[in-house]
């Protein structure tokens, strides 16, 4: 990973309008997010270049929420990658299982 960009907004329809945002001002792409208390507290993580990941989290701050807190990770540690990609996964492994309506509609 080339560095790392993360913005924490209060709401997920924050946190998709920053994601938006932000992939719309720099070459960066979404790699996770994190929902707390409930999705009141959602953090997107995106990468790309430096320069990129920065220009798309001062972009975000355009967002119709500010956001609560960012950080722009320069060439982070192996470590920061894998708790980065340990939460990428747990995503995937979601989006892999098929939804109730899904089945329901296979069943029928």
């Amino acid at each position: 990973m080339n560095s790392l960009g993360l913005v924490e907004v209060q709401s997920t329809t924050a946190a998709i309008d920053c994601l938006d945002i932000m992939c719309k001002a720099a070459d960066v792409s979404f790699v996770t997010w994190e929902r707390k208390l409930g999705g009141r507290l959602v953090t997107v993580i995106v990468e790309g270049s430096i320069s990129a990941v920065q220009a798309a989290v001062d972009a975000a701050n355009g967002a119709i929420i500010k956001p609560a807190a960012s950080a722009v990770i320069a060439s982070p540690h192996s470590e920061t990658e894998r708790m980065v990609l340990l939460s990428a996964s747990r995503l995937n492994k979601k989006q892999a299982k098929p939804a109730k309506s899904e089945q329901y509609l296979q069943e029928v």
